[in-house]
């Protein structure tokens, strides 16, 4: 599992991970429980470089540390900035070259993530990784693919090597074209799944990725679901099904 500082409609948009805990407290009660704690998230808008930004990747950085989180997560701007593809891939790679000495001292990995708006200052996960690659430290740096983000954005290149987590979720609703599709759309897959969770699944596991995948659906109804455990038992067992089909 993954712990995330960003959801609004959980209290959460302080910033703040632990319910007033310690990290080390939930990290230990974590364990205690047989959980993998994938990582925190997320520093978001880390490509737009500043002082604030570096404070709070490296408060970020001591928090996964304290808690045992394997990663931490970036997030790119989604601001809908009209800018030269050479400034913002350049901002990129700034962001990137800072970020990496953080990491390398803190023995820690950061999954960038990709969004597919098209607001977005960082849709494509080829991008990315030729970014990472300029560092010159590829160890350091993962990418999320996001199922989610891959579909909306067209995207037909995978990239099961650089991998460090999938997100999942699912969208129902055949009347939304895929720029149309938002966070609030993002449900548990089911059998109405427009997004092809599974045909993604499928090709990611043919290509050789063994990682984890991690449940990221932020509709409302999601949040609100009273049975939250039996719908999520419902849905992974139909993309289990369907995998092995």
């Amino acid at each position: 599992m993954e712990l995330r500082n960003d959801l609004a409609d959980k209290g959460l948009s302080t910033g703040e991970f632990f319910d007033g805990e310690k990290p080390s407290a939930i990290g230990e009660y974590a364990r205690g429980k047989g959980i993998r704690l994938l990582g925190l998230s997320e520093a978001y808008g880390f490509n737009r470089w500043s002082d604030a930004m570096k404070d709070k990747i490296k408060l970020l950085i001591v928090q996964a540390k304290e808690a045992g989180a394997e990663s931490i997560s970036l997030i790119p701007s989604n601001d809908g900035a009209n800018e030269p593809d050479e400034k913002r891939l350049s901002d990129l790679r700034g962001a990137l070259a800072v970020i990496l000495p953080m990491l390398e001292e803190a023995d820690l990995i950061a999954l960038v993530e990709l969004l597919g708006f098209t607001t977005s200052s960082l849709r494509r996960k080829r991008e990315a990784v030729e970014a990472i690659e300029a560092t010159g430290v590829k160890d350091q740096f993962r990418l999320v693919y996001d199922t989610f983000h891959h579909h909306i954005a067209g995207e037909a290149e995978y990239f099961p090597e650089w991998t460090g987590i999938v997100h999942i979720s699912g969208v129902v609703d055949p009347s939304l074209a895929p720029e149309e599709m938002q966070d609030v759309h993002r449900i548990l897959v089911d059998k109405a799944d427009c997004l092809r969770n599974v045909e993604q699944i499928k090709t990611l596991a043919a290509m050789g990725y063994k990682g984890a995948y991690s449940y990221e659906s932020f509709a409302p109804s999601v949040h609100a679901d009273e049975n939250i455990e039996a719908s999520l038992k419902t849905s992974i067992k139909l993309i289990e099904n369907s995998v092995a089909q």
